[in-house]
């Protein structure tokens, strides 16, 4: 069944299709078919992305990739919904790709939804680590942060809403006899008591700070950056956690992504020299976008250090417990809280 979905007033198309997250993958052949329907099964080929721990990504194309249309599958991981919202989802990626700083949805399914390839690599911790790439990407954060809500109201920022959410599923689980508990009671894991006291100091303390609320990705680590070498430019990807939030929270979060994925590794956090320079190719991006300007004085490039440095604490926080319903709810072979707790 074929519908047109609408979010936020932008429609798209909606396939009642259910892809299997397990080899051969039921239902993409059925996607396909709607999507592409010029290309004949047995020419399609499919390329897996290993690089996601949260859903489980595929690129179909005919022909050589580097080429060819190529249509990305993403497949939700289990329970996602929980603390994923997947119409803010939809809704921001429409207005990302509206400012030419997101992909095209080609359509969403039962649970997932199809897209644009974007063409490029994806970074690794010695490319992130480049100044002539880390200042692109602050760039292109500066640009995307400039986009302004389309609410008559002022956006609020997602924090602490989307942390008390996961405090709370948190809580649920525990008391859910269809959760995984084994592997997570063998870790220390703070009691709810204490995890509560800290959102608590974390909001008293931080939301004092005069942080802007902007559009943020809120998940910028090295594999969500795509950099195109022909084109010297970089795009953004995966945008599930996209949505208003402190901007010092997204530049802090990006920084606490420096340290690597697989291998954490704190000594690879930047130094206070390359957040400086980051931060002065952010701060003249965002400027220039919003009208106010297009260079960055030192005494403003600090001001917005000392914001990010405080920020960071609740990055850490917020994907602590992210960790923790993933380790209880994912099907992923990824040791959720080895990496984050």
């Amino acid at each position: 069944m074929e519908t047109h979905s609408e979010v936020q007033g932008n429609k798209h198309l909606h396939l009642d299709v259910c892809v299997a997250d397990k080899p051969p993958h039921h239902g993409v052949t059925e996607l396909l078919r709607r999507l592409r329907p010029q290309w004949r099964p047995e020419d399609i080929q499919m390329k897996v992305f290993t690089e996601g721990i949260t859903n489980q990504l595929m690129g179909f194309y005919v022909g050589s990739m580097a080429d060819s249309d190529v249509v990305l599958v993403r497949v939700y991981g289990r329970m996602t919904e929980l603390f994923v919202d997947r119409d803010k989802e939809v809704e921001m990626l429409q207005v990302l790709s509206t400012h030419g700083c997101g992909p095209q949805i080609f359509c969403t399914f039962q649970n997932g939804i199809c897209y644009e390839f974007m063409r490029g690599v994806a970074l690794d911790d010695t490319l992130l680590r480049q100044p002539a790439i880390y200042r692109l990407i602050a760039t292109e954060m500066g640009k995307i942060h400039s986009i302004k809500s389309s609410s008559n109201s002022p956006a609020e920022p997602v924090l602490w809403t989307k942390v008390s959410l996961f405090l709370e599923l948190v809580q649920n689980s525990q008391s859910d006899p269809s959760v995984q508990q084994g592997s997570v009671s063998l870790c220390e894991v703070p009691s709810l008591e204490v995890l509560f006291k800290e959102m608590e100091e974390l909001k008293r303390h931080l939301s004092h700070i005069d942080s802007p609320t902007v559009l943020c990705h809120n998940d910028l680590l090295s594999k969500n950056i795509i950099y195109n070498p022909a084109k010297g430019s970089v795009k953004f990807i995966d945008f599930e956690y996209a949505d208003f939030n402190y901007q010092a929270y997204d530049i802090s979060n990006h920084f606490n992504e420096f340290a690597g994925l697989s291998n954490v590794d704190y000594s690879l956090y930047p130094s206070c020299e390359l957040q400086r320079d980051w931060l002065t190719a952010y701060l003249e991006s965002y400027k220039a976008c919003t009208g106010v300007g297009s260079s960055a004085s030192k005494e403003e490039v600090q001001e917005l250090y000392i914001k990010v440095c405080k920020f960071s604490l609740a990055s850490h926080f917020s994907w602590g417990l992210w960790a923790l319903l993933q380790a209880r709810y994912s099907t992923i072979d990824f040791d959720f809280l080895r990496h984050w707790l």
